[in-house]
């Protein structure tokens, strides 16, 4: 619950393109003083949407621990049920972020932030497979 509310208080004014912009291009521009302008909105956009993919690979990791509840001495086995409805609630609760920013003034939701968002759940669900899976958990 803590980090929905993370979540949703990253998809307020606060943390818009200006305001996240305002932080990279003076730095952008620090480190190379010849760079376009182009460049930097490229480098923010990047920036802004790996953010998306490592909150939602978090958010994904913390659903996933919550469900399956390993036990010490009883590591559960993979269940792809889990992961399934772990992956359901990271793409409706992506869905409900960008819908909350039809209300913000300075956001505009974005149908590509709720797939970005969704694969970044997806990733972390993979981080967490191939762990348990070197692992020899699963």
């Amino acid at each position: 619950m803590v980090w929905m509310a993370v979540i949703f208080t990253a998809s307020s004014d606060t943390h818009s393109y200006e305001h996240s912009s305002r932080l990279i291009a003076p730095l952008l521009y620090w480190l190379f003083p010849h760079i376009s302008a182009n460049s930097v909105d490229w480098v923010v956009f990047i920036a802004r949407k790996c953010a998306h993919v490592a909150e939602y690979s978090v958010f994904a990791l913390l659903l996933w621990r919550a469900l399956h509840r390993p036990q010490k001495h009883h590591p559960r086995p993979w269940n792809w049920r889990e992961t399934g409805i772990v992956l359901l609630i990271v793409a409706v609760y992506a869905a409900s972020d960008e819908f909350h920013q039809i209300f913000v003034p300075t956001r505009t939701p974005r149908v590509h932030d709720v797939v970005i968002d969704t694969l970044g759940g997806a990733l972390g669900l993979v981080v967490i497979w191939m762990v348990g899976y070197w692992r020899k958990r699963w």
